[in-house]
């Protein structure tokens, strides 16, 4: 595959295949979709987020669960993306998370960019395997190997 084949989503194309809507759509962009194996997502992590006037205030920090929940928004895009399933309802559950590491803080104004591998799934499965590495400026932030559960509705 050369990098004209590889596939972009924009938010309008984001928002057709996943359900997510503010304050809880965290992936504004996802690149680099290589088939359903491998893309990065793309969060400009900005102040207006709610999260931010709890945790913590004076001391603005991205929860780590927005930042993993980040990760598995830009798998559930990149799988819909491959498999066609815009416009589908598609619906994605986790069922595990695991080796989960946090190493820096993700602060307003980084740019976090999410590379997501699939480690387990192929069309027509149900349960599919991701790993993921959530950096800001190259520096990481997270990574963590999750579980989940694509489902489309009748």
């Amino acid at each position: 595959m050369t990098a004209s084949d590889l596939k972009t989503a924009d938010i309008d194309l984001i928002q057709r295949i996943i359900p997510h809507r503010y304050p809880f759509l965290l992936v504004d962009k996802v690149i680099d979709i290589d088939g359903y194996s491998s893309a990065t997502g793309i969060k400009n992590v900005t102040m207006n987020e709610p999260h931010f006037q709890g945790h913590f205030p004076g001391k603005p920090i991205m929860p780590g669960v927005t930042i993993v929940e980040a990760m598995a928004q830009t798998s559930a895009v990149m799988v819909g993306t491959a498999l066609d399933l815009a416009d589908k309802n598609l619906l994605v559950y986790f069922m595990a998370i695991d080796k989960c590491k946090f190493r820096r803080m993700v602060v307003p104004g980084d740019r976090l960019e999410m590379k997501l591998t699939t480690t387990r799934g192929k069309p027509g499965a149900k349960v599919w395997k991701f790993a993921g590495v959530a950096s800001v400026d190259g520096e990481m932030a997270c990574e963590v190997e999750f579980t989940a559960m694509m489902d489309l509705p009748a």
